[in-house]
């Protein structure tokens, strides 16, 4: 009885998203549907019970149930409060973020959910009364329970399959919304992967050179590569956006803004990995990019300097060969994304060789996105002050994330002047590079942050800003047509883009270059 009230409790308390999905994909609610709505909730019942009972044994069942209530009410605070969909990248990037963004996820709300959903129910699991039969009849009897379950959920299967299988194959995103068998799945494949990751890194790119003018310039050239957070191209003025969030990089002449740029992932612990390596979307699985070597490795194989500076929550392995500046601690708590240009100038001074020089911003990062922007840059209001998204109003919630968006804008703005002059006092050739690594949901279909699994992910959190500026000494280091790019800036493309344009605009040959996805090749005078 337990194991049964359990399984009962686990569908009807924690998986309202689930429900109100599910509801909505076999036709809504209503008598004639009555029938089928009750039968797929015994039937999960049953399903649950069948699970359940595997481990309902007098020292292992109380702890487990335990940590199923306790588990399944933190996952169903965040389903609930912001439209999370469960899968193994969230299980990656929740596991892989850093402590200050985490502690900006807690609130009175979730201890309060916790408190009622979680340790509740587990005090009343604890103070039960359980009986167990002993023996072969506790076995037997066991075994009865589970085989039961499985058959009768078979029979509910068989009578109701014609209207559950379009209903499972169109609407895969309820998978992702059954609490616990979600994170459970989830977890599952998250060890799984890390389990697989290769000891021994592949190298790549060994033979990369660079083209033979290019090398032979008597100007070193130095190239930066902002990698921003969380931003979202829809918000972007450049791209149309009502709001003028990008007043300082719509008066750069030379700035190209490519406005349809798709990322590799929803997460960062997915699309920085996946777009610093030459996998591409279709092929990446994080245990096939931690094997092998990525762009930056490729980049010090052709003779480049290369470094990596953080203001977020580390690489995800992209630079674990490279140079690395960790930024992200100041006095006080996080830093402001300016941090990463400090000390730039004497860096590009100072080198001996090219430089390709990454920047990891802490970008809009959610949900305390008015802790993304100075005070300087809190321009639009009301703007929301707290994590708990639910108090705010959407309009707050969006002026808060702009004020974000206003701020990259000043960076990236304040880092190619800051190219401008050193390419002038060092006589070097500069480039910038940027895009994010993936978007974010802002209340559009009832979706708050981003990590929505791929295949049913929102345009909002797949959508990205992506933006190159090239000095005139690097476009004729380089052979590069600016006009040909511009005509460019309105065709799809993606983060699969990105390590074969490196390659290119920098003119490196190497055998795992592939000009079909290099953005600038055809614009060189060689193409």
């Amino acid at each position: 009885m337990l194991i049964l009230g359990a399984s009962v409790f686990l569908l009807a308390a924690y998986n309202g998203n689930f429900w109100r999905t599910f509801f909505s994909a076999t036709g809504g609610l209503g008598l004639s549907q009555l029938p089928l709505h009750l039968g797929s909730f015994a039937l999960l019942v049953l399903l649950f019970n069948a699970c359940l009972n595997l481990i309902n044994f007098r020292l292992i069942v109380k702890p487990v149930l335990v940590v199923l209530f306790m588990a399944t009410s933190a996952t169903y605070y965040f389903m609930n409060e912001y439209g999370t969909a469960i899968d193994k990248s969230m299980i990656q990037n929740l596991l892989e973020t850093d402590v200050h963004e985490a502690f900006e996820l807690l609130n009175w709300k979730l201890i309060l959910t916790i408190g009622l959903l979680g340790i509740v129910p587990s005090v009343l699991v604890c103070r039960a009364q359980v009986r167990f039969c002993a023996g072969k009849r506790g076995l037997v009897l066991q075994a009865a329970n589970i085989g039961g379950s499985l058959l009768a959920a078979a029979i509910l299967l068989f009578l109701f399959f014609k209207s559950l299988a379009p209903a499972l194959r169109e609407h895969r995103e309820l998978r992702y919304l059954l609490a616990p068998t979600n994170y459970i799945q989830a977890i599952n494949g998250y060890v799984k992967q890390k389990r697989a990751q290769a000891l021994v890194v592949a190298p790549l790119g060994m033979d990369a050179t660079r083209h033979a003018g290019a090398s032979g310039n008597s100007r070193r050239s130095v190239t930066l590569i902002v990698v921003g957070e969380t931003a979202r191209a829809a918000n972007f003025s450049l791209n149309g956006y009502a709001r003028v969030t990008n007043p300082e990089l719509a008066r750069q002449p030379d700035l190209l803004n490519f406005t349809d740029v798709q990322s590799c992932g929803t997460a960062t612990a997915v699309s920085v990995p996946c777009v610093f390596s030459s996998l591409g979307r279709e092929n990446y699985a994080d245990d096939k990019a931690h094997a092998q070597e990525g762009l930056l490795d490729v980049l010090s194989h052709a003779g480049f300097g290369v470094l990596w500076r953080d203001n977020n929550s580390g690489c995800k392995g992209a630079c674990d060969r490279v140079q690395y500046e960790d930024l992200s601690a100041c006095a006080g708590g996080e830093c402001d994304d300016e941090r990463l240009l400090d000390g730039l100038p004497e860096l590009i001074r100072n080198a001996r060789k090219d430089l390709v020089i990454v920047l990891h911003q802490k970008g809009s990062h959610g949900p305390a996105y008015w802790k993304r922007a100075p005070a300087a840059f809190q321009r639009f209001g009301p703007v929301c002050r707290t994590n708990q998204l639910e108090s705010c109003s959407r309009e707050s919630i969006v002026a808060a994330y702009d004020n974000s968006i206003l701020y990259t804008d000043h960076v990236l703005n304040q880092a190619i002047e800051l190219l401008k002059a050193s390419g002038e006092k060092e006589q070097v050739n500069t480039a910038m590079l940027y895009f994010s690594d993936h978007g974010e949901s802002l209340g559009e279909h009832n979706l708050y942050l981003h990590g929505a699994p791929y295949v049913i992910s929102p345009l909002e959190q797949r959508a990205v800003p992506f933006m190159l500026w090239l000095s005139e000494g690097f476009r004729s280091r380089y052979e590069i047509d600016q006009r040909c790019l511009t005509a460019r800036t309105g065709q799809p493309f993606s983060h699969d883009n990105v390590f074969h344009s490196v390659l290119g605009m920098h003119r490196i040959a190497t055998a795992v270059y592939n000009p079909g996805l290099d953005i600038v090749g055809p614009c060189t005078h060689e193409a």
